[in-house]
């Protein structure tokens, strides 16, 4: 079996290794570095780590201030305060002037558990995929996250980095290459296509191989980078395959799936299936408990080709 990891983990790990190559980055938290893995930059570069308290707003005020000097802030919380209680400023004082501020929200969707429906973020890929100048991107496994983190700090301008509590299988090994703006296919199956983007990628390839046991050949495409997202691979898997799933650990409305739905509707007309949450608040459970609960294991989508 694929070793697990949670893609906060490689995030912190990824930043310390940025920390050593480039002076300029910098990193703040708001109170939660033990749990954003941000502590491990900040023990080994104090000096550049800013714990700004339980002020999201400020935080972000900060790291704009910080990017207008030549820095490269890395700002990071829980997703649910990062695009929640920090979305004036990410509006006003990071995208409005295009400042090179790199948003990395831990502890997205439904997957974070039994801190419930208060802490369970199933909007912040709508609310940052409508802000001009964003850059969003939801990483499946460890090796991605390390590729996001370290590319990012390359892409001038905001960028929104959705990250999970939840340890997930490796998928990739560390020869893959990756390129913002462009989806990953796995397999080229004809029977159906599930665009699938963070966790939900280790859900869509365990029902491919299970409905490959079944005679059901589907192929399954990471979409890492919601914004800008992958067009062309949308519209070439729409015409190649017989029926199109997409999954995400997110609310439906706004999400992977309606980006999606408006390139389709745009190049393609084509059904699509958006598997997520449905316009509903999250539930207190294990994050395995939960998944089955609204629907967004490999079972599930195995229904949907059966």
């Amino acid at each position: 079996m694929p070793e697990n990891k949670a893609t906060r983990q490689s995030y912190g790990e990824t930043l310390v290794k940025l920390g050593k190559e480039n002076e300029n980055i910098v990193v703040l938290d708001a109170d939660l570095a033990t749990a954003t893995k941000t502590e491990l930059f900040a023990k080994e570069f104090p000096e550049r780590f800013f714990d700004v308290g339980i002020a999201e707003a400020n935080m972000f005020g900060t790291a704009s201030g910080l990017a207008t000097c030549g820095k490269i802030p890395y700002a990071s919380t829980f997703a649910v305060f990062a695009a929640g209680r920090g979305y004036d400023q990410i509006r006003n004082s990071i995208c409005y002037p295009n400042l090179n501020v790199k948003i990395c929200a831990t502890h997205c969707g439904i997957t974070v558990g039994e801190d419930g429906a208060t802490h369970q973020m199933l909007e912040d890929i709508s609310l940052m995929r409508t802000l001009p100048n964003m850059t969003v991107i939801s990483p499946s496994d460890d090796t991605q996250t390390k590729w996001v983190i370290e590319e990012i700090s390359k892409r001038k301008g905001p960028v929104y980095v959705r990250l999970a509590r939840l340890a997930t299988p490796i998928i990739y090994d560390e020869n893959q290459k990756f390129e913002i703006g462009k989806a990953v296919q796995i397999g080229n199956g004809t029977d159906g296509c599930v665009f699938a983007t963070g966790v939900m990628v280790a859900q869509a390839l365990k029902a491919k191989e299970e409905l490959k046991t079944k005679g059901i050949d589907i192929r399954v495409v990471d979409v890492h980078t919601i914004k800008p997202i992958d067009k062309e691979m949308i519209v070439k898997c729409a015409k190649e395959t017989k029926k199109l799933v997409s999954i995400e650990d997110h609310s439906v409305i706004g999400g992977l799936g309606s980006a999606i739905a408006e390139v389709l509707t745009e190049e393609y007309p084509t059904k699509l299936e958006r598997m997520g949450i449905k316009d509903t608040f999250g539930k207190s459970g294990k994050a395995e408990q939960l998944m089955e609960y609204f629907g967004l294991t490999a079972k599930d989508i195995e229904k949907y080709f059966e």
